[in-house]
Parts: C-alpha cells; structure tokens; sequence
C-alpha cells in the first residue's frame, strides 16, 4: 500500500464524491463499504440540489412541533421515544441550537456550502460518461394552508438576505407553471437555483468514472475496529483483512457513531429514517421538483420515474417499515397534486439520514486522532453537499485552502 493512501469509510455520496475529488489528485484511493456502493440513503432519496436549503434541521419551532407530533404515527417528524442516553443528549443540544441566534449563525454556512455545491453540479453534468437526468429548473415550495404560506414569506425573507434566488407566487402562478397542482394550494416559492437528478444514477457512474481514476472499491467490506499508534490510525481491520492507509476519511453516513466508537470518539449523529416511493412516470406527471409544505413531502420527476419521499423519524438505526407512514406520503401528494390516484409503483424504499443536533454537517479533522477526517452528519441535504463536502475532503487532505470554511463545521464544535 502505498504511503500517500487514502482509505474512505463509506461508499454512499460523500464518500464516493471524496474518492474522486482525491483521485483527481493523484492519491490512492480505496473505498470500503459494508453493503455496496449507493446501498444507503444514497440510493433513495429525493435527488433534490438545494442550495435553497440554508435554514438549519434546528430552527425555532421545530423540536415543539416535533414533541406535538410525537403519538401520531402518520406524522412527518416522528421521534420514537425510548432510553438512550445519545439521544437524550442530541436532544438536548438540539433544542439549543433551535433558536434564533443558532439559526442564524447557521444560515451563511450553510448558505455558502449551498453555492460551491451548485457550481460543482453543473460541472459534473458535464463530465463525460455521466449521465444522471440532471435538470437546473429550480424548486417549487408548496402551501395549501394561508398559516403556512405565511410562515413560508417569512423564511423567503430571512433567505433572501442571505442571497438566495426565489420568487413567491400565488397559486394561480404556480397552476400557470405546474398545471398538475391542485386548486387548494395556496401560494408557493420557486427557488430559482435549485436542480435534481437521480441520485442512484450520479453515485453509481462517478463510482465508475473514479475506478476509472485508480479507486480500489472493496464492497462486503465491514470494519470491524482500528489499531493506533501516536494518535494517528496504523491499522483498519476490517472483515476483509487489515488496511493502513495514511489518512481515513469516516464517510459512513448514519453508521458514523459506530465505527467511531471503537476509537473513543463521539460523533453526535443521529439516523432520521425516512421513505420514499418510486413510480413509473405517469402521464399527468410533474415536471418540477417540488416540497410540500404541510405534509413535509417531496416529489421528483426523474427521467423515467417519479418519485415520492418524506419523513423523519429520529428512531435510532432502525429500518423497519411503517406502513401507516408510508401512506401518509402517498395521501400526502395527493392533496396537492392532480394524477396521484393509480400509479404504478416500482420500489418502496427507506433509509437512515445522518444528523447533527445542530443542522449542521461535520467536515473536518478529529482533535484526538490526526489522520481521521470525519465527513457527514448532512441530514436531508447529504446528496445535495455531496460534491462540496468531496472537494473539501480532498482539500483537507492535500493541504490546500478549503473551498468553504471549515470551522462552523469542525468535529470539534461539538466537545
């Protein structure tokens, strides 16, 4: 092995999107994933590009309304009560963080983590041989109540003085652009920068294009504890043998917790299941994306597909099924969308999205051991920041001046 190696934990987005950004500059790169490449959240959700998405997970009001949903089954936002001390204390730091001056804060990080991410779609899009049914018509943010659209204007203003790109329609604008919504809704904002894509289809080809690179994949490959030596990382024993790479990037989403725990580092992630359904494309079918307000749903059209996901259920790495709430995203689209009814489903999907108590990714070097750098913990936007948080990851590792600032989003904040 040579001594320039890279080993990176995790063959979803980031990870992958690491490989290649680090392959690009001559590094030897090896990915190692317990299941195969994309067979995470990776794999099912949304395909949405959001550098719209700059209010943090922990906003004002969000715990409360959690708490409030927390007996309903067919809720958006579920947390299934049980003792564990990791998610009291996630809990506990999150309901600090759900303020106003956290949030605040927040917002230019993940604001500027939004526009690098934007301009790197656009240029993976034209990378060749990678082909993954990216579209840049931007986002439509649905409401079917007048509270709501309220409270979206509020949010579109605290966004706009961020420097994000929208325009609030009323509802017989969006019918005029979206002909498939319903009448009830209300009003909307577009968000003229976003995009989406199938995201299995991105992971998948620059996984093929990075091998191209010289990336070793070694799929089955579960890690099983480390060796250290002078607070650095000598030895990954896995269920495939024994690494020693010189540098470890920790990319494994929602099991991030678990594999640090070995090397007594706490990483205060949290796994938020979530669904999505597949369907083949219909003929009254969207042609935005979309994110329906009350019902927390969104909705991809994806080339062939479409697509319905929501949900976050804080219940631990649990991937069972909910078959209420399942339905709940179903009905869900349905109240805002014309041609619900009769779908053909393809794939009923769900997945643990990795999240920090204070909305915020991890990216950057652990304090305590030298030569891991931790890179996740994105929540709903982990497909979205996927290009950025590679590009910092390769940055961080060559030594170059990061793309982002990277303190708001050190490991360390946490301690």
């Amino acid at each position: 092995m040579k001594q320039d190696t890279v080993l990176i934990i995790g063959g979803g987005v980031v990870g992958v999107c690491s490989a290649y950004f680090l392959a690009g500059r001559g590094r030897q790169v090896i990915i190692v994933d317990q299941g195969g490449i994309c067979a995470g959240s990776s794999y099912g959700n949304s395909g949405l590009v959001v550098p719209s998405h700059a209010i943090p997970l922990a906003a004002p009001g969000v715990l409360t309304k959690g708490l409030g949903w927390l007996l309903d089954a067919e809720s958006p936002f579920y947390i299934k009560p049980r003792l564990d001390l990791d998610l009291l204390s996630w809990l506990l730091r999150f309901s600090f963080a759900a303020r106003e001056g956290p949030m605040r804060k927040a917002i230019p990080v993940l604001r500027d983590l939004g526009i690098a991410t934007r301009a790197l779609w656009d240029e993976l899009a034209r990378t060749d041989g990678l082909q993954f049914d990216y579209q840049q018509k931007g986002m439509m943010l649905l409401f079917r109540t007048r509270q709501g659209f309220a409270e979206g204007r509020e949010e579109a203003h605290i966004l706009r003085e961020a420097g994000i790109n929208l325009e609030v329609l009323d509802g017989d604008q969006i019918r005029h652009m979206e002909p498939t919504v319903r009448p009830e809704v209300v009003g909307g904002i577009h968000f003229l920068d976003d995009a989406h894509h199938n995201p299995a289809s991105f992971v998948r080809g620059l996984a093929h294009i990075a091998e191209g690179l010289g990336v070793h994949i070694k799929t089955g490959t579960e890690v099983l504890g480390f060796e250290t030596s002078d607070g650095r990382i000598s030895t990954v024993r896995t269920t495939r043998g024994d690494f020693h790479p010189n540098e470890v990037v920790l990319a494994a989403g929602a099991w991030s917790p678990v594999v640090a725990r070995d090397l007594r580092i706490n990483v205060p992630i949290q796994a938020a299941k979530g669904y999505s359904l597949t369907f083949k494309r219909p003929e009254m079918c969207p042609t935005y994306p979309m994110l329906l307000s009350e019902t927390r749903v969104a909705v991809t059209p994806m080339g062939p597909l479409l697509r319905f996901g929501g949900t976050l259920e804080l219940a631990g790495i649990d991937l069972s099924i909910n078959q209420r709430r399942v339905g709940a995203i179903r009905r869900g689209a349905g109240e805002y969308l014309f041609g619900t009814e009769g779908l053909e489903l393809i794939e009923l999907w769900r997945g643990l999205r990795p999240c920090t108590p204070d909305g915020v990714p991890i990216i950057g070097r652990s304090a305590r051991v030298k030569n891991l750098i931790i890179a996740g913990g994105h929540a709903t936007t982990g497909q979205s920041l996927g290009p950025i948080t590679g590009k910092l990851v390769s940055q961080i590792v060559c030594g170059d001046a990061p793309a982002v600032a990277l303190a708001a989003l050190s490991p360390e904040r946490f301690n």
